[in-house]
């Protein structure tokens, strides 16, 4: 069945708007069990400070706009990228897929839409927090342009924002920052 649904995948995008959140939350959550699947479980109940954070993170990016959602043929979303901004600079909060519509383009349509919201926009760069380790991850972002970034050119807030990854996430010291230059490259 999942070869089928990737001959026939159909999606589109539109903006995410407050009622979205909980959508979010499920694709989020399916997303993350590739995480646990590679020996990373964060064990945490829903209402946990990170998890709560973060779910406060994508409810302001969804009133400011910054959420682009993946929908199916049905209307259902399948994916999403929420961004929000770390030092002034835009900066990519989330992007998760369901696992069923994942390795199908979804994601790297999302992380390009967001890209060309931000270069229409005016900026220079856009950042994001990663694993390096993972081979969806950093490997992912690379092909897309996306460098990985000393900690010694990133401004006080990604410091900030590694830092609190690293003190809630597994495998603290994997956790990178990664930038790709929008200016002139779009």
């Amino acid at each position: 069945m999942r070869t089928e649904r990737k001959i026939a995948l159909n999606f589109e995008l539109r903006a995410g708007t407050p009622a979205d959140i909980d959508a979010l939350c499920a694709i989020d959550d399916d997303a993350s069990e590739l995480f646990v699947l590679a020996g990373l479980r964060l064990n945490r109940a829903d209402e946990h400070e990170f998890e709560a954070a973060e779910r406060s993170r994508w409810q302001t990016s969804l009133a400011l706009g910054g959420t682009l959602i993946a929908l199916d043929s049905d209307a259902t979303p399948i994916g999403f990228a929420a961004s929000g901004t770390r030092d002034g600079e835009p900066y990519l909060d989330q992007l998760s897929v369901l696992r069923e519509f994942m390795r199908l383009g979804v994601g790297t349509c999302l992380l390009s839409a967001t890209e060309q919201v931000f270069w229409r926009a005016g900026a220079r760069s856009l950042w994001l927090t990663t694993y390096a380790h993972l081979s969806w991850n950093r490997p992912f972002y690379e092909r897309n342009g996306y460098l990985r970034m000393p900690e010694g050119d990133c401004g006080p807030d990604m410091r900030r924002e590694l830092d609190y990854e690293r003190a809630w996430l597994p495998e603290p010291g994997r956790r990178i920052a990664m930038r790709k230059q929008l200016i002139g490259r779009l």
